[in-house]
């Protein structure tokens, strides 16, 4: 037995269940050991068949692959010359990186509401924003649509929006590998085709439904903005000599290219994604469609293990014209209605192995964007971000977790004699 000062023993023994996780199988391990056994450990071709890999998946036609998705959304402002004058619509429901993403570029942010229940900023709420940026004398040149928890926001009114405003539409994907856009007509559009919009940025952290360790991609149907993507992703360097500025100092007396030149005609920044990085993406790319079917069997049991919490807690509202790949399990709880902070019930959680998060606190409200936008008036985002907590979601969870989690939220919310 332990000592007076020992912390008491835990509520729960079994294994610690984080909010989310990676899923490595040999395959994958075989796969980065081939690159550290080969030649080539940064751009080499396991970057290239990456790229041609995420292009078939997705449907698009080009795939610039770089160091993670915050250098993703970079990428995307940079390739469309947004700048110092402009603004992009960004929900203020995200993570901080979709917005930063204008600020690196000098361009401005017009925050939109989002729907409470989804934490999805639809036509209504980027509208507004649109209004509020031009009242404050911004030029609003592009939408940042959020595909949040792997839900996509409504991208036929978004594009609808945005052709009537003469808008570029950059999706922040970075949830939403495998998630499908359903048409008004029916039919079925991967998200990252870019049928609805311009650009589409993924992120491949180990908690996403792929993981590369650290790593992202754009995706575009644009050929001169695919190349300025790869451009800026390496340091602004020019290799075609079709695109030479410096003629004499380019090619040689008989009209050939020196095979040494290169041009910087303007800065980038070293966003590459390694080979050893591109190896492991691959091999996760090869079982997504396996880690998404799983995910959607957890969410349904999910819906099934907490339905008699409900009123008190409510499973992820689901949006209709997606079929979403899975990213987090975020519920809605009513914390005062249960008598416990959101704290209380984490920390309740957690006591008996589970981890959980909260996904997000409202951008809008960080001290940055509060100096500079003001206090804005984003019911919806408050509402969402006050209820919202997220549960453990990952694919070598077992269906018995999801009872564990279920049985610790019944406990820790008082809801039975063992609370």
């Amino acid at each position: 037995m332990g000592g007076p000062d020992s912390a008491p023993p835990p509520l729960s023994l079994a294994p610690f269940l984080p909010y989310g996780r990676q899923d490595i199988d040999q395959s994958d391990i075989d796969a980065v050991t081939a690159v550290l056994r080969g030649d080539w450990l940064t751009q080499g071709p396991a970057v290239e068949a990456f790229e041609r890999a995420l292009c078939e998946r997705t449907g698009a036609a080009h795939a610039v692959s770089c160091a993670n998705g915050t250098a993703a959304l970079h990428l995307a402002t940079l390739a469309l010359g947004l700048g110092p004058g402009d603004a992009v619509v960004v929900p203020a429901v995200t993570f901080l990186a979709t917005a930063n993403a204008a600020r690196y570029v000098g361009a401005e942010v017009a925050f939109a509401d989002v729907d409470p229940d989804t934490g999805l900023m639809g036509p209504e709420q980027a509208e507004a924003a649109i209004e509020r940026a031009a009242r404050a004398g911004w030029r609003v040149r592009a939408l940042a649509p959020v595909h949040f928890a792997g839900q996509t926001a409504d991208m036929a009114g978004l594009a609808g929006l945005a052709a009537r405003h003469g808008l570029a539409v950059v999706e922040d994907a970075c949830h939403a590998i495998g998630s499908v856009d359903v048409t008004p007509d029916g039919r079925s559009l991967p998200v990252g085709s870019n049928g609805f919009g311009t650009l589409t940025a993924f992120s491949f952290h180990p908690v996403k439904t792929i993981a590369a360790g650290e790593g992202g991609a754009v995706t575009t149907n644009d050929p001169v903005l695919a190349a300025r993507l790869r451009r800026f992703r390496n340091h602004g360097m020019e290799r075609d000599p079709a695109s030479f500025k410096d003629r004499e100092a380019a090619f040689a007396a008989d009209g050939t290219p020196n095979p040494w030149y290169y041009e910087m005609a303007e800065p980038g920044f070293n966003y590459r994604l390694t080979d050893i990085h591109s190896a492991l993406a691959l091999s996760q790319l090869a079982r997504l469609d396996a880690f998404v079917e799983r995910r959607r069997h957890l969410m349904d049991l999910y819906a099934e293990r907490l339905a008699p919490l409900a009123p008190l807690l409510l499973p992820a509202a689901r949006a209709p014209w997606c079929r979403p790949a899975w990213h987090l399990c975020a519920v809605r709880i009513d914390f005062a209605a249960a008598g416990r902070t959101r704290a209380q019930v984490m920390a309740g959680l957690r006591e008996r192995g589970i981890g959980t998060q909260v996904h997000y606190i409202p951008v809008h409200r960080q001290p940055y964007w509060r100096d500079r936008c003001g206090d804005l008036a984003l019911p919806g985002a408050d509402a969402h971000y006050a209820r919202t907590l997220s549960l453990p979601l990952f694919p070598v969870m077992a269906d018995a977790d999801v009872d564990r989690v279920a049985t610790a939220l019944t406990e820790t919310l008082g809801l039975s004699a063992s609370a």
